[in-house]
């Protein structure tokens, strides 16, 4: 059997609303489940060490700073230069780390990477990319959040850094790209939409046209390709809609005696339900376009999710993400 390559992926211990309890269970889950994956725990002397001195591969970056959630990203970039998201993004441009990991500030880990990880020669504007579960394949909702203003130039290269994750990472081979809309004909949306289509129409391959948010669950393309404001707004309905069907199915399943028993039986199908709709399932979405890995997780991640997200980044780190990016840009854009 062949060997699986050796990914190290750096980890801020410090990030996230549960940090760092809950990162330091899902890194010790992940570490069981990939023996060729490799830690750099960053973060508090104390917390860091103990952990690295009872966990194999593991390695212990202590630093004395911690960007909190509620500081302003680029200032606390520059102004905390040992805190544990600018020393994991610096880890990953020294090479001494394939991909980097936060639950902590989304905007701080976009500036960090972008800043000291630097962009892909050619790539306009990194963004982020998000596994969304539907009828069929999981398919890549790119921007999820990192571009609240878009130009429709953008967007064309957002569908080419997204059909390269959704090649390389998700193993489809001919990835079919949508343009979110609010219909399916060219002339419809805003100017922003009509402009990105006649880019995507012309330079995209897969390119299949326009979809409405109600053809993303039902699977109708690979990525779905929009501004990082409509995306964001999209990602947390579906995910809170997911949430609030799950638990009115449940109440509904307790409120008698004889749905209590069709529970009993129902209750594994229903668990893998559950696991598929679940967004810690994947754990974390990576910043496309950057000369590096890094990954950006939920605050509120559970040790479940931070287990994925490393997963994820192992994945991608073995698969050649970033090489692929870099590779699927025209000479243009380079």
């Amino acid at each position: 059997m062949a060997s699986v390559p050796l990914a190290t992926i750096a980890v801020d211990a410090m990030g996230g609303d549960f940090a760092p309890g809950a990162v330091l269970e899902g890194v010790a889950s992940a570490l069981a489940a990939d023996p060729s994956l490799r830690v750099l725990l960053v973060g508090g002397l104390e917390i860091v060490e103990a952990f690295a001195t009872a966990h194999e591969r593991c390695e212990a970056v202590a630093t004395t700073q911690v960007i909190g959630m509620g500081e302003h990203s680029a200032a606390a970039v520059r102004g905390k230069p040992d805190s544990s998201i600018v020393v994991g993004c610096r880890l990953v441009k020294e090479g001494r780390a394939d991909g980097f990991f936060s639950a902590g500030s989304t905007g701080a880990a976009m500036a960090a990477a972008t800043l000291i990880i630097g962009r892909i020669k050619g790539v306009q504007r990194p963004a982020i990319a998000t596994v969304l579960p539907t009828a069929g394949s999981p398919c890549v909702l790119v921007d999820s959040g990192a571009n609240a203003d878009c130009k429709p130039e953008h967007l064309a290269q957002f569908a080419t850094m997204g059909a390269a994750y959704a090649r390389t990472a998700l193993g489809i081979l001919e990835p079919r790209v949508g343009l979110l809309n609010i219909g399916e004909e060219p002339t419809k949306g805003s100017q922003l939409a009509q402009e990105a289509y006649l880019l995507l129409k012309a330079g995209s391959p897969g390119f299949v046209g326009n979809v409405e948010g109600r053809d993303i669950p039902a699977g109708t393309v690979d990525v779905v390709v929009t501004d990082g404001f409509t995306g964001n707004v999209m990602l947390k309905l579906m995910e809170g809609m997911s949430k609030h069907l799950l638990a009115e199915f449940k109440t509904a399943l307790m409120s008698s005696p004889v749905n209590k028993v069709a529970a009993a039986i129902l209750k594994p199908s229903l668990d893998a339900l559950r696991d598929r709709l679940d967004p810690d399932s994947h754990g974390a979405a990576p910043l496309l376009g950057l000369n590096g890995l890094a990954l950006i997780g939920h605050g509120s991640s559970g040790p479940r999710a931070i287990a994925s997200a490393l997963r994820v980044g192992a994945v991608a780190v073995r698969a050649g993400l970033v090489g692929s990016i870099a590779a699927s840009l025209t000479p243009e854009d380079a």
